[in-house]
C-alpha cells in the first residue's frame, strides 16, 4: 500500500500541477496525514527550488511526506540540474513525466529518494519497472492535463496484473467513493489533483479557483492548443473561441520529420505562457487545465478540509 510506501496516513498523494502547486499546499497535505507533490519547474531558479526544498523539510510532520515531479525529456533543460539539486537536499519521492526516468531513478536511489514513474499503458509500465521504479503512477483517461487513453479500471487491472511493483491511480477521483473504486480495482493508492486547484492555498487566481465551482465534468475538453499535445481544459468561452485543434500550418510542419521537433518545442512554449498568464494574472484569455473530478468541487476550500472530504 501507498501508506507503508510513503509512511503517511492516507493512501493519496496531492498531484503535482504546473502553476498551481506550491509549499504551502504541500505543507497543509502533510498536516492532513497524506503526500504532497510539487513540478520542480513551478520554480524559475534553482536556489528557489533548494529553498522550496528546505521548507518542506522543516514542516514534514509524521504521517506525511513530500516530493517533486520531474520533465525528464529534452524540452525541459533544467532537468539534470533539478535531479542534482533534489538528490543534494533530500525529499521522499520524485514523479517522472514525459520521458526515460533510468538517470532519475538510479541518482536518486543513490541517495535513498524513491521514484514512482507516470505511465499510460503496460508497455512503459514494464519498462520504469524493469528500471527499478518503486511505483508505476496509472494515468487514466480522467486525468486532468496530459492524460491516458484507458479508463481507470482498464489501466489498473491491466498493470496490477503483469506489474510486481505497485500501481497508483492518478485521474478520476474527485470523493471518497472514487478513491474505494481505484483500490478496489488493485491500486496501491490515488494521485489526486484537479480538486486541489480550488483550495485557499494553491497559487493561482481566484477566477480560476471559482471556475473549477462553477464547472464540472461535462464542462472538461481536449484541446491541442497548449503543446501541441491532448490536454484537458475547461471550456471556457475563450477556448470555444479559440477552437481545440492545431492551426493547419502546425498540422502540415507536423508532417515533416526534421521540423515537427521544432514545431511541439515552439508549441508547448507558447502554450505554457498563456496558461500561466491566464493562471496567474486576470485575463480574458482563459486557458484553464482541469479534470473532470472537478465535478466534485463546491467551494474553494482550506486543503484540511478538501482532504477531508476525500478521506470521509
Amino acid at each position: 500500500m501507498l501508506t507503508k510506501l510513503l509512511n503517511i496516513k492516507y493512501p493519496i498523494i496531492q498531484a503535482p500541477m504546473f502553476l498551481v502547486s506550491n509549499t504551502e499546499m504541500v505543507i497543509e497535505a502533510m498536516k492532513s496525514g497524506i503526500a504532497g507533490c510539487i513540478p520542480a519547474l513551478n520554480y524559475r531558479t534553482l536556489p528557489e527550488l533548494r529553498e522550496a526544498i528546505k521548507e518542506l523539510k522543516q514542516a514534514k510532520v509524521e504521517g506525511g511526506s513530500f516530493g517533486f515531479n520531474l520533465i525528464v525529456n529534452k524540452s525541459n533543460v533544467k532537468y539534470k540540474d533539478q535531479l542534482r539539486v533534489l538528490c543534494e537536499e533530500g525529499c521522499d519521492f520524485i514523479i517522472t513525466s514525459l520521458g526515460n526516468p533510468e538517470e532519475t531513478i538510479t541518482e536518486a536511489h543513490a541517495v535513498g529518494i524513491k521514484v514512482f514513474c507516470d505511465v499510460t499503458d503496460l508497455h512503459f509500465a514494464k519498462k520504469v519497472e524493469d528500471l527499478c521504479a518503486d511505483a508505476a503512477i496509472a494515468v487514466n483517461n480522467q486525468a486532468g492535463g496530459h492524460r491516458g487513453n484507458l479508463s481507470p479500471k482498464e489501466l489498473i487491472s491491466l498493470l496490477t496484473k503483469h506489474l510486481t511493483i505497485p500501481v497508483i491511480s492518478a485521474g478520476g477521483v474527485g470523493c471518497k467513493s472514487d478513491i474505494d473504486k481505484m483500490l478496489s480495482y488493485g491500486a496501491a493508492g490515488v494521485s489526486v489533483g484537479s480538486p486541489f486547484i480550488a483550495s485557499i492555498e494553491a497559487g493561482v487566481t481566484d477566477e480560476y479557483k471559482q471556475a473549477c465551482v462553477d464547472y464540472g465534468a461535462k464542462d472538461i475538453v481536449m484541446t491541442e492548443r497548449i503543446s501541441g499535445t491532448p490536454c484537458t481544459v475547461i471550456n471556457t468561452p475563450y477556448v470555444q473561441k479559440i477552437g481545440t485543434r492545431s492551426t493547419w500550418l502546425e498540422k502540415v510542419l507536423n508532417k515533416n520529420r526534421t521540423l515537427k521537433k521544432w514545431v511541439k518545442m515552439i508549441r508547448f512554449y507558447i502554450g505554457m505562457k498563456a496558461t500561466e498568464k491566464a493562471a496567474l494574472q486576470a485575463t480574458y484569455k482563459t486557458v484553464w487545465v482541469a479534470g473532470p473530478s472537478i465535478e466534485y468541487t463546491q467551494a474553494i476550500l482550506p486543503v484540511k478540509d478538501i482532504v477531508k472530504k476525500l478521506i470521509n
